[in-house]
């Protein structure tokens, strides 16, 4: 019944076949909806003859929000990423949503709020949007401490099965990601929602650990992933110049210690994990400042050719 008021606010006119075809139903049904509306106090008029159909009374309107679950998931993902734009400290996620919540149907409500306690929201950005149904499973299982069943293709494209104790699920930057006990290596574990390609409750309870600053945790885990370089660097310069060609989900930074003379910058030790290293020299020459690389050999190496092909510009003008 609601979706046949959301049909008829959204056009000024509706014949029976169109209600029809739209909510997957026969003619007589969508007369009983029509009735049972009317009997609500649901102000529908009925306009006869052969273009006739059913409207609403002009000027009624419902509350502006008629969302199934999967709709919900999407109001979720926009709002994660457009309200970055706004500097009112009243304007949040949190709030935003429960004003949602409010106008949502009541079988829906449960789950919408499973989702809220279950996201903890990092630094906004372009989200790439994992399948809705698989965020309202994980969000479920963790609303309920109860494991997961998951089919999860890595970032080689092999697919595994595994079951987890999900702990948090988290929107940082431009992913998902939910963190979990993997059961069968007894780790905590970081999967990318968008790499999940099923969901399925598993029997059996678990005890959610406390687990203050979830979004800390989940970047630094980036920055000491297991990739197949390991880049070390010192580097004098600020910490906030450091951060700004290097955030922390990119690189691990410790002050050096000892003494440092007036005007000058401290000495920085960078621990960086990644799976390329073609892209820090152009990083190490926009730093502007005193760099000296430990290791590896290859990055040495790199920077070394990359050098000589400048030089040879400046040759060749």
């Amino acid at each position: 019944m609601l979706r046949v008021i959301e049909m008829l606010q959204s056009a000024p006119l509706r014949t029976v076949r169109e209600l029809a075809d739209g909510l997957g139903v026969d003619e007589r049904t969508v007369r009983r909806y029509v009735r049972k509306l009317i009997d609500m106090d649901i102000p529908l008029e009925s306009v006869r003859g052969r273009y006739g159909g059913y409207r609403l009374a002009a000027g009624y309107r419902l509350p502006p929000l008629i969302l199934t679950d999967i709709e919900a998931v999407a109001v979720v993902l926009g709002l994660s990423r457009a309200l970055d734009v706004s500097d009112d400290p009243d304007i949040s996620e949190r709030t935003v949503l429960a004003k949602i919540r409010r106008v949502l149907p009541a079988a829906s409500e449960e789950r919408f709020d499973r989702l809220l306690e279950a996201i903890t929201f990092g630094r906004p950005s372009v989200l790439a949007a994992p399948d809705a149904n698989v965020l309202l499973a994980i969000a479920d299982a963790i609303g309920k401490n109860s494991p997961l069943e998951l089919r999860y293709r890595s970032s080689k494209n092999e697919l595994s099965k595994r079951t987890v104790h999900p702990y948090d699920l988290v929107s940082y930057s431009s992913r998902w990601y939910l963190i979990a006990l993997d059961v069968l290596s007894d780790e905590e574990r970081t999967f990318r929602a968008d790499r999940v390609l099923t969901a399925r409750p598993a029997q059996g309870y678990f005890t959610r650990p406390t687990r203050p600053d979830v979004v800390k945790r989940l970047v630094e885990g980036f920055a000491s992933a297991d990739y197949r370089w390991r880049a070390i660097l010192r580097i004098q310069a600020s910490e906030e110049r450091i951060r700004a060609y290097l955030p922390s989900a990119i690189a691990v930074l410790k002050d050096l210690e000892g003494p440092v003379k007036p005007g000058e910058e401290r000495w920085h030790h960078i621990e960086i994990h990644a799976e390329r290293l073609d892209w820090l020299p152009a990083i190490i020459s926009a730093l502007g400042c005193p760099v000296i690389v430990e290791g590896p050999a290859e990055l040495k190496a790199l920077l070394l050719s990359n050098a000589k092909r400048m030089l040879s510009y400046i040759g060749n003008a």
